[in-house]
């Protein structure tokens, strides 16, 4: 008989469950750990002196300076967290309203080349290539068929 030990009887179901308990809190520990260092930094009211000294109680004893940084400042953290995301969004609609109004409209350009015509600032010729050109430019660009592959001519002097 072999002395072969099975990790079934060795780590029952409820040993399984026990495990996955703690490492799933061990992960929520180090995400509210790295979520309370990143609030240290965002806090734009604490001095310097002072990120500095709950970045040292947080990571020097982290249960004891995790708990007291969420009585001492947990709510605050919540109203931080909410102006970072306004603030994001507001740049993001800033930046989606400057990129959208950067390039006018094709109607816009038409009446633009319309108004040029009637004033006699260009022909009749110059603005219908005009036109064809804001036209082709705003339409969908349909994909090119690739060209078929030619055959070399008969006769061209290459190897028989």
């Amino acid at each position: 008989m072999t002395n072969q030990t099975y990790l079934a009887y060795d780590f029952p179901l409820l040993s399984v469950l026990w495990t996955m308990l703690a490492f799933a809190l061990w992960v929520l520990w180090f995400f509210l750990l790295f979520k309370i260092i990143f609030d240290i930094f965002r806090d734009d009211d604490l001095s310097g002196w002072g990120k500095a000294g709950w970045l040292a109680f947080v990571v020097l004893l982290p249960f004891l300076g995790v708990f007291v940084y969420l009585i001492a400042r947990g709510k605050g953290m919540g109203r931080r967290e909410l102006e970072q995301a306004r603030e994001q969004r507001q740049q993001m609609d800033a930046y989606v309203r400057e990129t959208a109004a950067g390039r006018p409209s094709a109607a816009e350009e038409l009446a633009k080349l319309s108004a040029m015509r009637d004033r006699g600032d260009i022909t009749d010729e110059d603005f219908q290539r005009a036109k064809e050109l804001v036209l082709t430019d705003y339409a969908p660009q349909a994909p090119t068929p690739p060209a078929p592959p030619t055959a070399p001519p008969p006769g061209d002097g290459g190897p028989s």
